[in-house]
């Protein structure tokens, strides 16, 4: 197996040391070089054709923003913010996920040494985001139209699972999504606890729909995206006439906190075959059991094809088990679900 390339750009000589020893540290994985900035990142790209790009966002005048844009036009390869920036202020990590980054992980915050504690998780995800196809996913303009619907519509909720490549394939169909929706969207999407509450925030500012964190006993309302918190795992569950967001014990192996298996097991369980269900970019297999339960259960299952994927992981498990009914471009994604309402 060959080893993996990584160029790795941080404007802290100390720091590309640092990850730099914790890399090579490791078999299968190669650093090739080193950027003090976005410019030079983008000249290095070039120059020593790395697999993978591991890049700080605070870098001065070229930024982590500046080597996202130009790299992803001159010289496309899977990018992996490393930054402390998150730590403070997600904007610009999302900003950079949007634009084509393929994944995030926050530095420590209480100092540069710190970068030990998630020496496991950066290798992983490094070897993760190696398998992706970069590419920059922008959000159609904001839907503000009503649309006309079916009094007598054949579902009552949307339930989506997402992971690596995620947040910018949720905006595009957020954004696309009317302001007079007249059913509830519940989303599990994989993300540090932490970045949940910003992305939501981020969410609100794109949409006129109301997104909000699940809590438990929030009722699933139409108009009302609800976006799983990173602390537990949600389930959706009846309760006399209404259903609520509850949270379960229960451990999923797939992936935990959040578990989309676990929103969407139950959303079978309460909705039955009036859910729609989509599954979109990432690695692994949660969802897929989820997914293969609302088919089961008579609802009707969406992937999103393999050419709009970041990464075609949990789609492709999906498709090839024979859980999904339609697989879909996601800029179309959106306009369809509206289309089955």
């Amino acid at each position: 197996m060959k080893n993996i390339k990584v160029l790795i750009a941080d404007d802290s000589g100390f720091m590309r040391l640092l990850i730099s020893d914790i890399l090579s540290e490791n078999d299968g994985i190669k650093v090739v070089g080193a950027a003090v900035d976005g410019k030079d990142a983008l000249v290095k790209v070039k120059e020593l054709k790395p697999d993978v790009l591991l890049l700080d966002m605070n870098m001065g005048e070229y930024d982590g923003i500046y080597a996202v844009k130009n790299i992803m036009k001159e010289a496309p390869l899977p990018i992996l913010i490393l930054s402390s920036v998150g730590n403070t202020n997600l904007q610009p990590i999302f900003d950079a996920l949007q634009e084509g980054a393929v994944d995030y992980l926050n530095k420590p915050s209480r100092g540069n040494a710190k970068i030990r504690l998630i020496e496991n998780e950066l290798i992983q995800k490094i070897r993760s985001v190696t398998r992706a196809k970069p590419m920059a996913v922008k959000a159609s303009t904001k839907n503000t139209h009503k649309h006309t619907f079916d009094e007598n519509g054949k579902y009552d909720l949307i339930v989506i699972g997402a992971s690596t490549g995620g947040p910018s394939a949720l905006e595009e169909i957020i954004v696309s999504l009317p302001s007079n929706l007249n059913v509830p969207v519940v989303i599990g999407q994989h993300m540090p606890s932490n970045f949940i509450a910003p992305f939501v925030k981020r969410l609100n500012k794109l949409s006129p729909l109301n997104v909000v964190v699940g809590n438990k006993n929030i009722e699933p309302n139409p108009g009302t995206i609800i976006i799983a918190p990173g602390t537990g795992n949600m389930v959706l569950k009846k309760k006399r006439k209404s259903v609520v967001i509850d949270f379960t014990e229960r451990q999923f192996k797939e992936y935990n906190n959040p578990s989309i298996n676990s929103i969407m097991l139950s959303a079978a369980e309460v909705y039955g075959n009036r859910t729609l269900a989509v599954i979109l970019t990432g690695m692994g297999k949660d969802g897929v059991e989820g997914m293969k339960a609302i088919k089961k259960a008579g609802g009707y299952t969406i992937a999103q094809n393999e050419k709009s994927s970041i990464i075609y992981g949990m789609p492709k498990v999906a498709v090839e088990c024979g859980a999904i009914d339609k697989s879909i471009d996601i800029k179309e994604i959106g306009s369809f679900l509206v289309n089955c309402l």
